[in-house]
């Protein structure tokens, strides 16, 4: 059974709009800080030393905010909005400048994925103007990599996660689709490695663990899928958990590889046990569907939060550290 649900540690309140998506970044200094985007193209960066508002960011001519990231360091933003743009931002000493732009051409909801390659050098997987194709590119430079697009018809691309295994080629992408189809790239060599059917209903979100080589996906049926990677790169189906309710907007695994949370349509968060899926708490405090879970990257475990941002237009933050989490 999942335990009663606790009260938030506290909310942030003032992004007067939906909120999208967080991003948080711990290590760059003395103040944690918390990115949050929004539905009415805002980027908020919140101190959480004082809870509030530090800096406001609007770049996308009011156009929804749909990701936030951070490059390299804090002071290098990284956002995407819906008027097909993934914006560069230097907010070191204080400056908020737009340094540079990648249109995207997709008019989907996709999020993009970032990954660095080399110091100063990143690589970015964006859903391309052709509704199955995702585009790699190469930061800052903006050097076309490659164009990935399956041999089927799958649909529109939902949702993409770059990353580097620690041996072996790379890097590789995942990418799901309208379908329900989970697919596995090699990004160097441009080609399929694996697919899977994960879903009946779109891929609404994926999350990865690459130390245990094990992923995610949230759909709009009321099905968490959980599934691996073999010694040969080929996806597998393992556990799936039935939810209450359909639809989860978006997964995150806390950095220990510990606990995994999930945003829903049904208003609520919902936190299992990475290792077994276990149910640990339902927390039940926004009004409207959550969209955006994060966890924070702090160093010491007693200070790692939890961050949902729901429609209802507030953020509300959770400590839920404790050692019998932990060991699930």
């Amino acid at each position: 059974m999942s335990r009663p649900s606790p009260a938030p540690t506290y909310t942030l309140r003032g992004a007067s709009a939906p909120l999208n998506t967080l991003h948080f970044s711990c290590h760059g200094g003395d103040t944690p800080l918390l990115f949050s985007g929004s539905a009415k193209g805002a980027i908020h960066i919140w101190n959480l030393n004082t809870r509030r508002t530090q800096k406001i960011v609007e770049g996308h001519a009011g156009s929804s905010i749909i990701w936030v990231s951070t490059l390299h360091a804090e002071d290098a933003l990284i956002t995407q909005g819906r008027d097909m743009q993934v914006c560069l931002w230097d907010l070191s000493e204080g400056r908020s400048e737009l340094m540079d732009s990648v249109w995207t051409g997709s008019v989907g909801f996709c999020q993009s994925s970032v990954l660095k390659s080399s110091p100063g050098h990143s690589l970015l997987a964006f859903a391309g103007e052709q509704t199955e194709e995702v585009k790699i590119m190469e930061l800052p430079s903006k050097t076309p990599v490659c164009t990935l697009v399956p041999d089927a018809k799958l649909g529109m691309v939902m949702c993409v996660k770059l990353w580097q295994p620690d041996s072996g080629p790379g890097p590789l992408l995942l990418a799901g689709y309208e379908d329900g189809s989970l697919l596995l790239w090699d990004v160097t060599q441009r080609s399929k490695l694996s697919q899977i059917k994960a879903h009946s209903e779109p891929v609404m979100c994926l999350t990865f663990d690459p130390k245990h080589l094990r992923g995610v996906s949230g759909s709009s049926d009321k099905t968490l899928s959980s599934w691996m990677l073999d010694g040969q790169n080929s996806l597998q189906l393992q556990d799936s958990v039935m939810l209450v309710n359909p639809g989860v907007s978006q997964l995150c695994i806390r950095g220990d590889s510990k606990i995994l949370a999930s945003a829903g349509w049904d208003h609520r968060v919902r936190v299992f046990g990475w290792k077994k899926l276990r149910p640990l708490a339902v927390l039940q405090y926004h009004t409207d569907m959550v969209q955006t879970v994060a966890f924070s990257d702090h160093q010491d475990p007693r200070q790692r939060l939890l961050a949902a941002g729901s429609k209802d237009q507030r953020i509300s933050l959770w400590s839920i550290y404790n050692k019998e989490a932990d060991t699930s």
